[in-house]
């Protein structure tokens, strides 16, 4: 896997629901590196940090290869990397392949997989459709977001290099599909989730909402 471009986004207003609200999800690529810390990306723009950034999500990747897939359902809309809110664009990742807990070296920084990116409205005022919600829960590229080990740049054109594998049974799209296509027979599939070590809380809340 390689790093194709890195991406910092800047505060915007957006109008939601008959009002301004704030939001960092309109990021564009930089040609400088970025730096990764404990609990964001620096000189990165993070509204809510209720429900971004911090320790289990301080950056988030996305597949450059999924790009086609989204580039078929709005031909009208102009793709940079960032589209998704990512701040690292990859070429080469499969969220099939790629399981909670994995630890990977990505330019200076190590990193480790912690969960799949849970949508919200602010995605839709990206891509100018809330209907992209519904899209992007039912399709298997929900890219991940990472907890920071050690800090460090990431630029593009680096190397992303796997140093340990995380929990088996626990791919990024199989815990995505658990997080909202679940159905009774997979509850003890949930429950064997839950009892790993040191989740984040928001996976924590999602699968116990299915159960």
């Amino acid at each position: 896997m390689k790093v194709v471009s890195v991406n910092i986004g800047e505060k915007q207003s957006i109008k939601w629901r008959g009002r301004k609200v704030q939001t960092g999800i309109f990021k564009y690529p930089v040609n400088s590196a970025i730096f990764l810390g404990k609990t964001g990306v620096n000189h990165d723009q993070v509204i809510d940090r209720k429900y971004h950034g911090g320790e289990y999500k301080a950056c988030y990747i996305y597949s450059a290869d999924h790009y086609d897939y989204w580039k078929s359902l709005y031909p009208e809309l102009e793709f940079d990397y960032g589209m998704f809110g990512e701040n690292i664009t990859i070429h080469g990742m499969q969220e099939t392949d790629m399981f909670l807990g994995d630890v990977y070296q990505i330019g200076e920084a190590k990193v480790e997989i912690t969960q799949p990116r849970e949508p919200c409205f602010k995605l839709g005022a990206r891509f100018g459709t809330q209907k992209v919600l519904k899209q992007f829960i039912n399709a298997p590229y929900p890219g991940a977001y990472l907890r920071v080990l050690e800090e460090g740049a990431v630029k593009s054109g680096d190397e992303i290099k796997l140093i340990s594998k995380g929990f088996e049974e626990s791919s990024l799209k199989d815990v995505y599909s658990l997080m909202y296509h679940s159905t009774k027979a997979e509850r003890d599939q949930i429950h064997r989730l839950l009892e790993l070590n040191d989740l984040p809380p928001g996976l924590i809340k999602a699968l116990k909402k299915r159960i």
